[in-house]
């Protein structure tokens, strides 16, 4: 039976939904030889490449699921492949077999912290779709007095080019002079969105560090640019939180 391509694609591990959607507008999937369209449906007996590379085809069933968490450190980027060569997040992840690491979500060049890998695209595509709504909590270093009434506009909304954005949660963190760590939450994944809403107010973030993702922590004893693997019992406490997720949108 034939299934869309990227729900194949994303259940043999490949990337999530929205990430093959995003190549398969760029023209970057071929199926049979035919560039594929959004809408196209395919089995996994058929031939499908990416960017010229043929796709070995394993049902994720097949495969047990497993979660890294990494944290970034910054000055990496959280692409595959870089065309100024700047070093990625991939150069320091594990070899997988069959199947292919995806980046549950981005951080910037310039951001540290917090990021989910892992090889089940289904799983990748529940912990990004907006529809989730899942926390993100930062701890941002920010230059300058922050006073009450710059603390309210951020937790009540602000206009950004790309529509209102608010922190659902601002918690002043302590610090001296003129550096001041708060830890803040939202529950989008747009780009850039913790420095934009800062700036938006004409604040400097000096940095910023993803500690959170869903129920999942930064370890505290976990280096720059090291990984550590959630084990079985942690993976199924993440299903069982999405699981949770749902039900609450339903």
């Amino acid at each position: 039976m034939s299934e869309k391509i990227q729900k194949i694609l994303a259940n043999a591990g490949i990337g999530s939904r929205r990430q093959i959607e995003g190549w398969i507008q760029e023209g970057r999937i071929t199926v049979n030889g035919r560039v594929a369209t959004i809408g196209d449906r395919m089995t996994y007996h058929d031939s499908v490449c990416v960017d010229g590379r043929e796709i070995r085809l394993v049902k994720s069933k097949n495969q047990k699921t497993r979660v890294l968490i990494y944290h970034k450190p910054e000055g990496e980027m959280c692409t595959r492949h870089d065309p100024e060569n700047r070093p990625t997040i991939f150069d320091s992840l594990p070899i997988i077999r069959n199947s292919r690491w995806i980046c549950v979500g981005r951080l910037d060049f310039n951001t540290s912290g917090l990021l989910l890998i892992t090889n089940d695209g289904e799983l990748a595509n529940q912990l990004m779709h907006p529809r989730s709504a899942i926390e993100r909590e930062y701890a941002v270093r920010i230059r300058g007095e922050v006073n009450e009434e710059a603390l309210e506009r951020l937790a009540k909304g602000v206009p950004l080019e790309d529509g209102v954005a608010r922190f659902h949660h601002i918690v002043d963190a302590g610090g001296s002079g003129s550096n001041h760590w708060y830890h803040v939450t939202v529950k989008e994944g747009r780009n850039r969105l913790v420095r934009r809403l800062w700036e938006a107010l004409g604040f400097t973030v000096s940095r910023l560090i993803r500690i959170r993702f869903g129920n999942v922590y930064l370890p505290s004893g976990l280096r720059r640019g090291r990984h550590v693997e959630l084990t079985d019992d942690e993976v199924s406490e993440l299903e069982n939180f999405l699981k949770q997720v749902n039900r609450e949108m339903n």
